[in-house]
């Protein structure tokens, strides 16, 4: 029988570790609720927060944690011109278009990661990413707790955004009918501008927590992108709430299937997860919460 702390500390780790890819998440899933794009670019969003995070660093000796601010106002500011002069033509033409455009971003940004930074797998090295917390029987690498509470708080912050101001407002009667927010005044494509800056920054400073948690390579997005799609299935499409939750909930269950399968298959319980909720539950298990 398992010992109970290596099982408590675990289920904590996957649980503080779910809240920040719940962050990283909440970016896909509000440009979803929004534009009704998958934006495939996502998880690439992610790394340019993680290897900004490594050259802030390297170059101004900047705490990561403390660049944070940096951080996304850069990865925000960068998703600006790309939704000017690449998805805004096409808003026309459909999703689909969008869609293959941020693929093709999405390929050129990965090469553009190895060119700066060489396909060599790295990390944000700092003394709280491997020192470990204990209380109890429970023990946890600090820099989950550190993550998980700026993202919870960041998370919130989002919320508030959503549903206490007047952007908010404008985002969520674009998200519900865009033509007929259109019609009573709103300037949809400068919300969901502003709404695609918005994910890429979260993805941007979930990208820095999680630099300085695991190390990262250029194609590391795409786990990412399928780990946040898991997330905002689970939550609901466009729930910022729902997303904190489903994050919460894939990094419990990814943690108990690979203590008990093996580490090796922690993507695997995600995606099966992922699948099922797929299948029987589309909206997600929070659906009726949408922002």
């Amino acid at each position: 029988m398992p010992d109970i702390g290596i099982v408590s500390s675990t289920i904590a780790a996957g649980l503080l570790l779910g809240g920040m890819l719940a962050l990283t998440a909440l970016g896909l899933s509000i440009v979803l609720g929004v534009m009704r794009l998958v934006n495939l670019a996502h998880g690439d969003f992610l790394l340019v927060g993680a290897y900004g995070g490594l050259y802030l660093l390297q170059t101004t000796g900047l705490d990561p944690l403390l660049g944070l601010p940096v951080v996304a106002i850069v990865v925000g500011g960068l998703a600006v011109p790309l939704y000017r002069l690449l998805l805004a033509p096409l808003a026309s033409r459909g999703a689909e278009a969008q869609m293959m455009t941020m693929f093709a971003v999405a390929i050129i940004m990965e090469n553009l990661f190895v060119l700066a930074f060489s396909a060599d797998t790295r990390s944000i090295a700092r003394d709280y990413a491997t020192v470990p917390l204990t209380i109890g029987p429970v023990t946890v690498p600090l820099i989950y707790l550190i993550g998980c509470a700026i993202s919870v708080a960041l998370i919130l912050a989002v919320h508030w955004l959503v549903t206490a101001t007047a952007f908010g407002r404008d985002l969520r009667a674009s998200a519900a009918d865009a033509g007929a927010a259109a019609t009573l005044g709103v300037d949809v494509a400068r919300v969901q501008m502003l709404t695609f800056a918005l994910g890429a920054a979260c993805a941007g400073v979930g990208g820095t927590l999680i630099g300085a948690a695991f190390q990262f390579a250029p194609s590391s997005g795409g786990a990412y992108l399928l780990n946040s799609l898991a997330i905002v299935v689970l939550g609901g499409l466009g729930n910022v709430l729902g997303t904190l939750l489903g994050g919460v909930a894939l990094g419990a269950l990814q943690s108990v299937g690979g203590l008990t399968l093996g580490d090796g298959y922690r993507d695997l319980v995600g995606m099966a997860l992922f699948l099922l909720v797929l299948a029987f539950r589309p909206d997600g298990f929070m659906a009726r919460g949408r922002t």
